[in-house]
């Protein structure tokens, strides 16, 4: 477990999201955040169990915590970036708050604001660390992953015992080459349809 963004390896985000959704086996949900975030959750093959947030930034930690309280034996993982996550860093404070143990939030950050024109974050060079700050909020399963082994390490520990989690990671700036089908009444609907069904 990494404390620190120093030498940390910076990771694709889509091949991880690949990864992580490679190896959900027990209907767990992923909600995926605005713009890339979403797009590589589509790319990466499309379940009944995730949820694609359209046009709402900074709302997939809400969203998924909101889904982990109502489910509490069904795993629930939010994708979400810095930029977003800063829109709702209050978030991070609710999360503890309420204990959410099976919240898996897994921050991508690449240090800019990519879906609107490439502005630096405050995460970027370091100056922010969006980890430290989801640790001083009481979420004490907080760790960067410095490389694509750890990454899985931290996942599969979040499979398996309490959170709620969040696993940061440093990301390149390759933007997602699918696009999530504009159908936000069927995507709702079909998670729905899962959402009901036993784990």
């Amino acid at each position: 477990m990494t404390d620190t963004i120093g030498n940390l390896h910076v990771m694709n985000r889509a091949a991880l999201t690949k990864r992580l959704v490679a190896g959900l086996h027990n209907r767990e949900a992923v909600v995926g955040g605005i713009g890339n975030s979403n797009w590589d959750l589509w790319g990466a093959g499309h379940r009944p169990e995730n949820f694609y947030m359209l046009g709402s930034m900074g709302l997939a930690v809400p969203i998924a915590m909101g889904v982990a309280l109502a489910q509490p034996a069904r795993r629930v993982f939010a994708l979400e970036g810095d930029g977003s996550l800063l829109m709702q860093l209050g978030c991070l404070s609710t999360v503890a708050a309420q204990g959410v143990k099976n919240l898996v939030v897994i921050l991508w950050d690449n240090g800019i604001y990519q879906i609107t024109g490439g502005q630096g974050t405050p995460s970027a060079a370091a100056r922010t660390d969006l980890v430290a700050i989801a640790r001083a909020s009481g979420i004490a399963n907080a760790a960067w992953a410095a490389d694509e082994a750890e990454f899985d390490a931290l996942v599969a520990r979040a499979l398996t015992t309490d959170g709620p989690h969040v696993i940061g990671v440093k990301t390149d700036s390759e933007p997602g080459r699918t696009q999530t089908d504009r159908d936000p009444i069927r995507f709702r609907e079909s998670f729905m349809r899962a959402m009901a069904e036993a784990v």
